[in-house]
């Protein structure tokens, strides 16, 4: 639930409120620090001599021989283990609790005399509250045990366990009370109420005790450290004194006495037993006191189990789901949408929503109620990009989707890779909340330093109308979709590996291991596959023709991977039968364009076809789109322009054409993908020209020409090359 708006100024102050290093400590004890290993006491509040009956000097000074020595063992030891050291001063007994901090060692001085006990009868029974602890089976047994038993133990008026939301506003769910009291039960509380830096000393301070309210704080004397220069650390001190907004916001309620002990779940602030006395000031005894601090304890190991326990409805049908998901996705990875969205069960009825969406491979596949096609992706990338996956209230943290409410109040969205999603959305849930006074009324007072905090007056039930949130996502839901996306994710990269072992045998099928042996003309190749891509669309190949010419192929068809390779495979194919049959390369080209658009319609592809006749040298070139053969001999290079037309794909009936040329004496061609000339930036130009001027000085040995033209260009290994070479002997 989100935090009622606090002015914006205050709550910096607040934050900037020294609450950890007061200067000051309350008048129910005494605190004296010291130095180590004389025990001088350097800083004392000042009202160490009126409890104490001195200030100043060494702690030796303050206690009998006894006394001392049994404190000066402490010091050797681990100090919790020893708090509280009770003592003689004055002729009255004193708890002495210690703890080091900034440098120096803490005492704090708490006369027994004036503090509530509880007796030995009740910690006489402390194994069996523990018991009770142990044995609630739901959060709210915990709760009703705890909030009870801390009650029997300390004496005070009200005892309530009190849990925080993911927004830090804190809700009662167990309360023990004087009978005459109202209840507080199932009231809410803003964030506000307990600002930041007081949550972060709940996580490291376990327990804080206010006798009274009403006290009048003890300055410390000097107010700071002496071996720092800064103000001594209090954030581990009983005796701290706390802030004025909090002793107002308590007067506010009519609390004369307050204790709390946190609640940690895992390290985490959880929650909070908050204990209120109105009758007037309450203090119980430290070992009371450690007493509900060690219930506190125990109750925060068993949260986690409990708060399982009360989810358990529903956790194990999603684990069957799940498991169901996970296997018919194994068993069909090349149709993983039609897995999650068209058999028996769906990936909607994974978890409790109203509608689901499914992106893989870019396809969208809409389950159920969801918000329009259009909106969903931005909605999903939004929510991701802001690093939330699961939300019950998608329109405050995504601005302008207020009008999916519906449909998509809540979303659980787990990424697939870097576009792709799975999404469940839930619709609006109208729900009462009902707080403990007013959270909306100002809560700022103007001072002469700028607003402060300044607690709510009222606390008397208020009640509104929750609009545009839905019923929240469980963390066993939540872990449902994370592991279904990861099966996906691995199917996927699994599937994308068998795709590019599969496409690189079918590519190796369509690349000739050894050129035929053709009287009368020497053939040379090279193909240089892409880094990046397994499988390029590149293709050559060589058709000796029943009339004793032969055809000299080199083609290249858009995209990559397993399905560029099969349209390769299959444009290779028919290209040879059109060859055998037809009068001509045009002829064959015509055929095969036929093909495309009969068989594969929406693939393009380019090739040309250099027809030579051995014994005399004449060749016959036709182009579908591919860059021109280079024709190379003594007077220079040059590219042949003519007989070039639109590539495969591209139209219906293109009605390829011809050019003739002759290689003669030294002559010789050379045919090439783009992947040898391009560049990303340049473009072609600069590349051909390259390429032109190396043919030119080049080796007349097709072999040699190739090493030579690969050695001089040097092309990336951003795309595959191809490069054939042809002369005659």
């Amino acid at each position: 639930m989100i935090a009622p708006h606090v002015d914006e100024d205050a709550l910096l102050r607040c934050a900037d409120e020294p609450i950890a290093v007061p200067g000051a400590v309350q008048p129910h004890g005494v605190l004296l620090a010291v130095t180590e290993p004389d025990l001088a006491v350097v800083v004392a509040s000042a009202n160490a001599e009126a409890v104490l009956g001195r200030t100043g000097g060494t702690l030796d000074q303050y206690l009998a021989d006894d006394d001392a020595a049994r404190l000066r063992e402490a010091l050797a030891g681990d100090l919790t283990e020893v708090n509280p050291l009770r003592v003689r001063v004055a002729g009255a007994d004193v708890d002495v609790v210690l703890h080091r901090a900034d440098g120096l060692l803490i005492t704090e001085w708490e006369p027994v005399a004036g503090a509530e006990q509880a007796g030995a009868a009740w910690h006489r029974r402390l194994p069996n509250v523990l018991q009770r602890l142990s044995a609630s089976a739901t959060l709210d047994e915990l709760g009703e045990v705890l909030a009870r038993d801390v009650r029997t133990l300390t004496g005070f008026d009200r005892v309530m366990v009190y849990r925080f939301d993911e927004g830090w506003n804190g809700e009662v769910i167990a309360e023990d009370r004087r009978e005459d009291l109202e209840p507080f039960l199932g009231l809410r509380y803003p964030a506000s109420d307990i600002p930041a830096q007081a949550r972060a000393l709940y996580t490291t301070n376990w327990m804080r005790i206010i006798p009274d309210a009403g006290y009048s704080r003890v300055p410390l004397d000097p107010p700071g450290n002496p071996l720092t220069g800064r103000p001594l650390d209090l954030s581990g001190s009983m005796l701290r004194s706390v802030s004025p907004v909090h002793l107002e916001y308590l007067a506010n309620m009519g609390v004369v006495s307050s204790m709390s002990v946190s609640l940690l779940d895992r390290g985490k602030l959880w929650g909070l037993i908050s204990c209120h006395h109105y009758a007037g000031p309450h203090r119980p005894s430290y070992p009371d006191r450690a007493a509900a601090e060690f219930l506190g304890r125990t109750a925060s190991l068993l949260l986690h189990t409990k708060v399982a326990a009360g989810e358990t409805d529903g956790v194990v049908e999603v684990a069957r789901r799940t498991a169901e998901l996970t296997s018919a996705v194994g068993r069909t990875p090349r149709a993983l949408g039609a897995a999650l969205t068209e058999r028996d069960l769906t990936v909607l009825d994974l978890l409790p929503a109203a509608g689901a969406a499914v992106r893989l491979d870019g396809q969208l596949r809409l389950l159920g109620s969801t918000p329009p096609a259009e909106r969903v992706a931005p909605l999903v990338r939004d929510l991701l990009d802001a690093g939330i996956g699961a939300t019950d209230a998608a329109s405050t943290v995504v601005p302008g989707v207020s009008d999916l409410a519906e449909t998509a109040s809540g979303v659980l969205a787990v990424p697939l890779g870097a576009e792709d999603f799975l999404a469940w959305f839930r619709p609006e849930t109208l729900r009462e909340v009902t707080w403990g006074g007013n959270p909306y009324q100002s809560k700022t007072a103007q001072t002469d330093d700028g607003p402060r905090l300044s607690p709510r007056r009222s606390f008397d039930a208020w009640s509104e109308t929750v609009r545009e949130t839905s019923r929240p996502w469980r963390e066993h839901e939540v872990a449902a979709a994370r592991a279904l996306a990861e099966h996906l994710t691995a199917a996927t990269l699994s599937r994308a590996s068998e795709d590019n072992r599969l496409a690189g045998v079918l590519q190796r099928t369509l690349l000739l291991e050894e050129l035929p042996k053709v009287p009368g003309v020497a053939l040379a190749a090279r193909y240089r596959p892409s880094e990046e891509d397994v499988v390029g669309g590149d293709w050559y190949d060589l058709v000796p023709l029943p009339s004793g010419r032969v055809s000299i192929v080199l083609g290249d068809v858009a995209g990559h991977g397993l399905a560029a390779a099969a349209v390769t495979a299959q444009l290779r194919h028919a290209l040879r039968a059109h060859l055998l049959r037809a009068a001509g390369p045009a002829a064959a080209l015509d055929g095969l364009n036929e093909v495309i658009g009969a068989l594969l319609p929406g693939e393009m592809a380019t090739v040309v076809v250099a027809e030579l006749d051995p014994d005399s040298g004449d060749v016959v070139v036709a182009s579908a789109g591919h860059l021109p053969v280079l024709h190379a001999g003594s007077g220079g290079a040059e590219y042949v322009m003519a007989g070039r037309g639109p590539a495969l794909g591209m139209l219906d009936a293109p009605s390829y054409t011809e050019t003739r040329l002759t290689l003669a004496g030294d002559d010789r061609l050379l045919l090439f993908s783009d992947g040898l000339v391009e560049r990303s930036a340049a473009g072609l130009a600069p590349g051909l020209d390259a390429l032109q001027s190396a043919v030119s000085t080049g080796p007349v040995d097709p072999e040699q020409l190739l090493d030579a033209v690969l050695g001089v260009l040097n092309p990336p290994s951003t795309d595959d090359v191809t490069l054939l070479g042809v002369a005659r002997t």
